[in-house]
């Protein structure tokens, strides 16, 4: 063989191992199934495969990885590069995102709620926290306020939720704690089942969810304005993995989350347009609760839990005033537009 023929061989056998090393392959934990509450996840890595020409790939596991109140720690050991979590499976190991889940933020739609956990995700506390779970903080996934589903009579006074057994995490499990409600927190792919067999008597979900997760086929009314609070679920990525990429990959990761963010909204926009006929076709009540019943519950939980939650915050240390104050000054400046 000629010494041309020979260095095109390495040539290529080289540019082989070249295109090989400079490939990345990421593993990514969620779970249940693919719904309005994963699809930032699924555009992100499909906007990160097209930029880099398929050699940044994500692998979207709906539950195969890891239980969705262990995704957390997968991502500290480095079992898997990407995963999605609700801090009100593990209030211990988040607690300055759980600043978002208190009740009655006043949070009016998912572009507001997309502006207050950027500026919380971005707080020095909020990074260093995730840090000590080689987690760095990527995206949220907005939801709506949260509403309840229930069976038999609707519970429109606030007298009807005194030993309500409901299916509520974070702050919202507490806002029906402080008005004689009995909380508890099995996860989204359990609540059907608990609700089925009498555990709970109420669900509290964003809409999305009532619909992935069957509640609303269990249900003979939903509460239309209650909106107690949402729960905050972050996408997060592990650290060594993000520092580990590329500049090229990381800078395809990053630029791709707003675009992820914006098609999440569009999407979720749909669910909520066709919800009323989802409720119709289901045989589902609408439930409007008076404004009276919402000012009392709202007396009786926002107060007495933003005040132990601040002071709980700051007696570990957290700046929980200063959490709390970022997140009322940023969904301030997102109402007025400014």
């Amino acid at each position: 063989m000629n010494k041309i023929g020979l260095g095109a061989i390495i040539g290529a056998i080289s540019c082989t191992f070249a295109l090989e090393a400079a490939a990345t392959e990421w593993n990514v934990s969620v779970w249940g199934k693919r719904r309005a509450f994963t699809e930032h996840v699924e555009k992100l890595a499909e906007l990160v495969s097209e930029k880099t020409k398929g050699e940044f790939t994500m692998n979207i596991s709906y539950g195969g990885l890891s239980k969705n109140r262990e995704n957390l720690d997968g991502i500290s050991i480095g079992a898997f590069e990407m995963a999605q979590f609700c801090a009100g499976y593990h209030r211990d190991k988040n607690r300055v995102i759980t600043v978002l889940e208190l009740p009655f933020l006043g949070v009016e739609n998912l572009e507001q709620e997309v502006a207050v956990s950027k500026a919380v995700y971005a707080h020095p506390a909020a990074v260093d926290e995730m840090a000590q779970w080689n987690a760095k903080l990527l995206m949220t996934s907005p939801m709506p306020q949260y509403n309840l589903v229930g069976t038999g009579e609707p519970r429109d006074e606030l007298a009807d939720f005194e030993g309500m057994r409901v299916r509520a995490t974070g702050g919202i499990g507490n806002a029906f704690a402080a008005v004689g409600g009995v909380p508890t927190s099995v996860t989204a792919t359990e609540a059907y089942q608990a609700m089925e067999s009498g555990v709970v008597d109420t669900v509290a979900f964003a809409q999305h969810a009532h619909l992935s997760f069957g509640t609303i086929n269990q249900a003979d009314w939903w509460t239309a304005n209650l909106n107690p609070g949402t729960v905050n679920c972050p996408v997060v990525v592990n650290i060594d993995a993000y520092d580990n990429l590329s500049d090229e990959h990381k800078e395809a990761l990053d630029s791709s989350v707003a675009e992820a963010i914006d098609h999440y909204l569009a999407n979720y926009g749909k669910l909520l347009e066709r919800w009323d006929s989802v409720l119709a076709e289901k045989g589902v009540a609408k439930v409007e609760i008076s404004p009276e019943v919402i000012s009392a519950f709202r007396a009786k939980a926002a107060d007495p839990i933003r005040v132990e939650w601040i002071a709980d915050m700051e007696a570990q240390g957290l700046p929980g005033q200063e959490l709390y104050d970022l997140v009322v000054k940023t969904l301030a400046e997102a109402q007025s537009g400014s």
